[in-house]
């Protein structure tokens, strides 16, 4: 025979508890963040376009460069903490050049 504790003792996800609003807010605290990375990496991204123009100078390449590689770590790191472990998609999404990729995690000297 089988004994089952009483409902009322045992934990509800369906009710309005302090743990499950707080839950709730951590999430979507998570996923906001989440979106703010994606707009910081995609801007960098655009930025990166203005490599092809032949005024460019190697410093301002270095630095638009070394800008996606430091958004792209947030962002990957951001999408780690949200439980997302694979980043091929966002590479693809994104459009995220190799060189960039190159980049990640690299500590620069001041």
């Amino acid at each position: 025979m089988t004994v089952r504790p009483p409902q009322s003792l045992s934990p509800s996800f369906s009710r309005d508890s302090g743990l499950n609003l707080l839950e709730y807010e951590l999430m979507s605290e998570r996923a906001d963040a989440l979106g703010r990375h994606g707009l910081k990496v995609e801007k960098a991204i655009a930025a990166l376009s203005v490599l092809e123009d032949a005024a460019t100078t190697p410093d301002r390449r270095e630095q638009l460069l070394n800008d996606a590689a430091d958004a792209v770590w947030a962002f990957f790191i951001q999408r780690e903490i949200c439980g997302l472990r694979s980043n091929r998609d966002a590479v693809q999404r994104y459009g995220i050049p190799k060189e960039v990729m190159a980049r990640l995690g690299i500590i620069r000297k001041p």
